[in-house]
């Protein structure tokens, strides 16, 4: 039977590619492959009576080729302290039960053909839009932070953004740097490579808000 599920919260994602990654725009990564990490904050979220507010959820990836090639490895990263109700809730979610074609974890359902034993364990994960800063710490599994890219002849913050009026994962992103480093089974060490950070509105529809509902509920730093 399907769920009511609900979740806004902050977004931020890494990857193997150039600054701005070209998956966004659906060309090729960078690389023949793709690898990197995703992670959220729930600051207000639901599943039918369970709450997940403040549930941080994180994930590994590696794909051989371009996403949509599919053949893509996922390793989830769970907080220890959740409830046995909040990690069912999450995993549910996670998994593209009930959910429209097309949004994103439906479409993860299918790109991703090996998932990888989950990690539950403590974790420090703080996403600042507005900063543009982010900072994930997974004891011996995983290191992540961003910051603003910067002119490499000025040395001064450099801003870009994405639009995606019809984005399957967010409308607006911050462009960011990132520096990533996995040690669990998904290993990779990134430094200075693709990083981008949104707020985010999902539910068993896809995004729960079109572009102009978004920028109004979600403002980005002016």
């Amino acid at each position: 039977m399907s769920k009511d599920w609900s979740i806004e919260g902050r977004y931020v994602e890494y990857c193997s590619c150039d600054f701005g990654c070209p998956c966004e725009a659906m060309g090729q990564p960078t690389e023949e492959y793709c690898t990197g990490a995703v992670g959220f904050i729930i600051d207000k979220g639901h599943c039918d009576g369970v709450s997940l507010d403040g549930v941080k959820v994180i994930a590994t990836f590696y794909f051989p080729r371009a996403i949509h090639h599919g053949g893509g490895h996922m390793q989830p990263i769970l907080p220890s302290s959740l409830s046995d109700e909040q990690r069912d809730a999450v995993f549910y979610i996670l998994s593209g039960a009930d959910q429209k074609i097309g949004t994103m974890f439906q479409i993860f359902s299918v790109i991703v053909e090996t998932l990888h034993d989950p990690i539950m364990t403590d974790l420090d994960f703080n996403i600042d839009v507005h900063a543009r800063t982010a900072n994930i710490d997974v004891p011996d599994s995983l290191r992540a932070s961003s910051e603003p890219i910067r002119n490499p002849v000025t040395d001064t913050e450099h801003r870009m953004l994405t639009v995606l009026p019809d984005g399957w994962v967010f409308h607006e992103a911050e462009n960011v740097s990132g520096t990533t480093k996995s040690m669990s089974d998904l290993k990779f060490d990134l430094k200075g490579t693709h990083s981008s950070m949104a707020y985010i509105a999902w539910g068993p529809n896809g995004l729960t808000y079109d572009l102009d509902e978004s920028r109004r509920k979600f403002k980005l730093a002016s």
